[in-house]
């Protein structure tokens, strides 16, 4: 009886230790919302290759800044920019400095057949809403700010701009029909599913560069091996090429 018990307390033993280590395994990777249909993509892709379980959670860069600073627990932050990654690596936060993983850019984009994209249908009658992003929180919104500020065309057109937070919220008004157009992410442009999407891409020019970071986040608790791996895995050519699929440019040169 005592043998029965002591193997079965073994048993129990083993297979809590087999439980947290599979919880231990698990990393958590902050979003930015423009990168969330690649993300899914890499993360699968990485389960596969590594065996490694990820969690992804979603926001603006601004917003998952601020939460990594207070001290959310997450193992990575895939940024839309540099400026928030840059700002967790002065705040003695990141392990190392961060690395650009990819290019994005702005398009104008009308799920509206009678309204097709250009500049000088901002200006219609027919057009009362153009959605863009909240330049402080997300790096899209600030690019999409720039760019009206190089055409000269932000304060005509101040009193039809709808505000979000996010990415994912500036293309909800364009989903809802809140808005008859709105400036957006390239890669975005998968969540477009309506057969009458069209949509022109913005010179870069007109815009600062969107060089989009990731930084690997110190924390106590940390599986850093893990959470390393995906890091490392986001600048494989595997992943490059993913993104590329996604609508990004990807650096021409990426350090190992």
């Amino acid at each position: 009886m005592r043998i029965a018990l002591f193997y079965l307390s073994l048993f129990l033993v083993l297979i809590n230790a087999s439980c947290s280590s599979d919880h231990s395994k698990t990393i958590t990777i902050a979003t930015a919302a423009n990168v969330q249909f690649a993300m899914r993509e890499l993360a699968n892709s990485f389960e596969e290759e590594t065996g490694i379980s990820t969690s992804i959670i979603i926001g603006s860069s601004g917003k998952l800044t601020a939460q990594i600073i207070e001290g959310a627990p997450f193992d990575i932050f895939v940024s839309a920019d540099m400026k928030f990654p840059n700002k967790i690596y002065d705040s003695g936060l990141g392990v190392e400095s961060p690395r650009i993983y990819a290019y994005g850019s702005l398009i104008l984009i009308s799920l509206r057949k009678d309204l097709k994209p250009s500049f000088s249908i901002l200006h219609s009658d027919s057009v009362n809403h153009i959605s863009i992003a909240n330049a402080k929180t997300a790096p899209y919104g600030r690019a999409a700010e720039q760019m009206l500020n190089y055409y000269g065309e932000y304060e005509k057109l101040s009193n039809k701009l709808v505000f979000g937070e996010s990415i994912s919220q500036t293309n909800q008004f364009i989903l809802s029909g809140a808005a008859e157009l709105g400036f957006t992410a390239r890669s975005s442009f998968i969540a477009f599913s309506s057969e009458e999407k069209s949509f022109i891409t913005i010179d870069p020019k007109s815009y600062d560069p969107i060089e989009q970071g990731a930084i690997l986040i110190k924390r106590p608790d940390q599986n850093i091996e893990n959470a390393k791996k995906f890091y490392l895995f986001l600048f494989s050519e595997k992943a490059q090429a993913i993104l590329k699929r996604n609508g990004y440019e990807t650096p021409t040169k990426l350090k190992q």
